[in-house]
């Protein structure tokens, strides 16, 4: 559905005049009831590059570049308006795959109006729906990554605890100057009940002390479901001795229940996708499963998660020649702890195969008590973490069969090739007021053959990684933070040590440095320091930093979705500010 850039701006014109509307009728009557507002926000990176040959550093031509973008939306009772301004003179080095970002225009735009349970929206917007095995869209400007749907979404609530979503539109591909869709065309709807809800409203036209009773109860049931289809056109792909035709409908659909009672909580999902050959998969005609399940407690001092998902071919995109960020609809995180520590974090972070795996995971918090033995006068703060993860169980089919299924699925059990194994435990203690400490253990057994973070080693790495963590308040404005790391392995690279320490002086300034050191490598010439410095100051919602140093070709992952970043030297600005 393409949405006529006229009648848009035309909308947009009407709400950004509206502003001033209240100050002129004001002048003559009572000021009307509602009033415009409009919220914002900026962020710029810029960044200058040196040739640095020791660590494989390269100079575009243009020696600099800048990612700036800014958001504006303009709210005026049930009536919403926004755009987004882009700017990528040229993309940061790593941050646009093909050169799909370029350019300054408009790459956002949309129209939204709500009004007694109907919310429609025209343009672009973002949509998930359940755990996001069908659906979801989202923008994340740190990995370049920006799926939002063109076209048009109707939310509506015929009753209370009942949600029914609609949408309708094509997919956000690229950015040259202004906004480029996929031309596949994305379908899809989601309905979700909310049973205590619902019931509270079935209350209302009943005395039935059952429906009462439930709508009351402790025991809260949220029911959902959802199908999401894409259009593209077909072809003809010639398989050994065969003609296939690539479909042009392909559809997705899920079930799902989340059940709380008291400090339990169960989520189950389960979703089914039909034959869908693309680049992803080998262009093959199998169909694909998921099924994502999830169990907590939690009650006061102790927190108990666990995680079990299995993806097999579930990899769907509005195109299938594409691969890495392009154009997916769908979202399959990993069940791994999202590490924050430096080692932990960019050396070996992982990502969900989009061959499917199967992964389980599982998370206890506990918190030893105020003046007990362990807990000392704070308190103090265990949590231990493992995730572990394979291929899925299969037997590869041979001649024809194997050309154009693939494989078959033997089991839901773990497949022979493994990927991952994480294991950490972290505790954190307070011993005054002015200072805290913590202190982390990581083992990985991480296949770089699956999750390809470095092109040095290809196969299973094993890893052993400490951190220890100080925060000192030395005065009521000054603060300390220093983290101190260290990983050993006998693949890959071999040995790295980080250093980062960090002063803040209250409310405005902050100072940095961080220092990766591979002092294990077996090449004596690549025990190189990675250091960066960097330089901040803070105003209220504006923040400037202003770095320089040696950034490592790696990987920078954020949810679990990863890009590859390369080598960098140079200067750095970052502008980030909201209104």
């Amino acid at each position: 559905m393409k949405i006529s850039s006229g009648i848009f701006y035309l909308l947009l014109t009407w709400a950004l005049l509206s502003i001033g509307a209240p100050k002129v009728f004001a002048q003559d009557q009572n000021p009307p009831a509602k009033t415009g507002q409009l919220h914002g926000n900026f962020q710029l990176l810029w960044q200058q590059y040196n040739e640095d040959s020791l660590i494989g550093a390269t100079v575009p031509p243009a020696k600099t570049a800048l990612n700036a973008f800014g958001n504006f939306t303009y709210t005026y009772g049930n009536f919403t308006a926004g755009m987004r301004f882009e700017s990528y003179l040229d993309a940061i080095q790593g941050y646009s795959v093909g050169a799909r970002f370029k350019g300054t225009g408009i790459g956002n735009r949309f129209a939204q109006y709500k009004n007694d349970g109907l919310d429609i929206t025209v343009g672009n917007f973002y949509e998930q729906f359940g755990s996001g095995l069908t659906l979801r869209t989202y923008w994340e400007p740190n990995l370049g990554i920006d799926n939002a749907l063109d076209g048009a979404r109707v939310v509506f609530t015929p009753i209370q605890g009942a949600t029914i979503k609609a949408i309708y539109g094509h997919q956000r591909l690229a950015f040259d100057s202004r906004l480029i869709n996929s031309e596949s065309i994305i379908r899809g709807l989601d309905g979700e009940i909310h049973l205590n809800d619902l019931f509270g409203s079935l209350k209302k036209l009943s005395s039935d002390t059952a429906v009462s009773n439930f709508s009351q109860s402790k025991l809260k049931v949220i029911l959902g479901g959802s199908f999401v289809s894409k259009f593209e056109e077909g072809g003809i792909r010639e398989v050994d001795t065969l003609l296939l035709a690539y479909p042009q409908n392909i559809g997705t659909s899920a079930l799902r229940a989340n059940v709380i009672y008291g400090p339990f909580s169960f989520l189950a999902e389960y979703a089914t996708k039909v034959n869908d050959p693309s680049k992803d998969n080998g262009y093959i005609w199998k169909e694909g499963e998921a099924i994502f399940l999830n169990a907590s407690y939690s009650r006061k001092r102790l927190g108990i998660n666990l995680a079990a998902k299995n993806v097999d071919n579930f990899s769907f995109r509005s195109n299938r020649d594409l691969t890495l960020f392009d154009v997916p609809i769908n979202f399959n995180p990993a069940l791994t702890k999202q590490h924050t520590y430096n080692l932990a974090a960019t050396l070996y972070p992982y990502a969900t195969p989009l061959a499917g795996e199967v992964s389980y995971s599982a998370e206890v918090f506990y918190t030893f008590k105020k003046d007990s033995p362990l807990g000392g006068k704070y308190g103090t703060q265990l949590s231990l973490n493992f995730a572990a993860a394979n291929s899925v169980d299969k037997t590869v089919l041979e001649g024809v069969d194997g050309l154009v299924y693939g494989y078959q699925r033997r089991s839901l059990s773990f497949g022979d090739e493994k990927y991952i194994r994480d294991f950490n435990v972290e505790v954190k203690k307070k011993f005054s007021k002015k200072f805290s400490a913590a202190a982390t253990y990581y083992y990985l057994e991480f296949n770089t053959q699956v999750t390809p973070v470095t092109p040095d080693y290809k196969g299973l790495l094993f890893a052993d990684i400490q951190v220890l963590e100080f925060n000192y308040k030395s005065s009521s404005k000054s603060n300390w933070h220093l983290e101190l790391q260290a990983l050993q392995t006998k693949q890959d690279k071999g040995d790295w040590a980080t250093a980062i320490l960090e002063y803040t002086y209250s409310p405005h300034w902050t100072i940095a440095i961080i220092d990766q050191y591979n002092y294990g490598n077996a090449d004596v010439e690549k025990r190189i320091h990675y250091l960066f410095g960097t330089v901040g100051y803070i105003n209220g919602p504006t923040r400037i930093s202003v770095g320089y140093g040696r950034r490592r070709e790696g990987v920078f992952c954020i949810g679990g979705i990863c890009r590859a970043v390369p080598a960098t030297n140079g200067f750095e600005i970052s502008i980030t500010s909201t209104f």
